[in-house]
């Protein structure tokens, strides 16, 4: 488990944490594989809102998610340069709240425009999303970006061995897409700048509960620097 002092779970660690952490040797480096694709999680208005006009937006992230995004949309971008497939999602429900499941026992169903109905303006990917040609976007109706979508099948379909998860929120729809990734035997990397949450000790546990056992949470510019030593979306040898 990497010590470093600017990851944003490091001020909730114990002496007694950091000891169980080295005596069971978490947190290893697992690295980048051959050939990778990014995933944008929910990179959606109603994540993110608008300034100066968050408190109409019942789900935003305000000024974090913004923030994010913009870096995320940096990731985007070297990943197209580079070649390598970008797949955005987006959750959304129907507004009668038909397909809400489980989900409608913990949440209200939201009558709002800038809530994730189908068909809202909320439900749009957000300003500086901007899917190539050859990118993918789907709608999802859970948390996992592999649950009941295709996804699994477009990664095997390009070699894909590693997911650059982007997106929000870290402690729902980002945690459990790398839990999933890990479960395929994908190797998942986070660019901790480009994800976001609401709540902030949610966000630090969630990056610190992947980086410990499924995924890397890395630097963005380790991310960049790996992609761009991309040729045509695969690593050199």
């Amino acid at each position: 488990m990497p010590s470093d002092s600017a990851r944003p779970w490091d001020i909730f660690l114990t002496d007694a944490d950091r000891a169980v952490l080295s005596k069971g040797r978490f947190g290893r480096r697992m690295g980048f594989g051959r050939r990778a694709a990014v995933l944008v999680i929910d990179a959606q208005r109603y994540m993110v809102g608008a300034e100066g006009d968050d408190a109409s937006w019942p789900s935003s992230c305000g000024a974090i998610g913004r923030a994010s995004l913009a870096a995320a949309a940096q990731v985007v971008r070297a990943a197209q340069d580079a070649g390598a497939p970008c797949i955005f999602t987006r959750f959304e429900l129907d507004p009668e709240g038909r397909d809400i499941g489980v989900y409608g026992r913990k949440r209200d169903l939201l009558s709002s425009d800038h809530w994730c109905l189908a068909g809202s303006t909320g439900a749009e990917l957000a300003d500086g999303m901007a899917p190539h040609p050859r990118d993918l976007v789907f709608v999802k109706k859970k948390p996992s970006a592999f649950h009941g979508t295709p996804l699994l099948g477009y990664l095997i379909d390009r070699g894909i061995d590693t997911v650059i998860v982007t997106g929000g929120a870290t402690s729902n729809c980002v945690q459990a897409t790398v839990f999933d990734a890990a479960s395929y035997n994908l190797r998942a990397i986070v660019p901790q700048e480009a994800v976001f949450d609401r709540i902030p000790i949610s966000h630090a546990i969630a990056l610190f509960d992947m980086d410990r056992q499924f995924a890397d949470v890395l630097p963005m510019e380790e991310v960049l620097a790996w992609l761009g030593t991309l040729r045509d979306g695969t690593a050199p040898a």
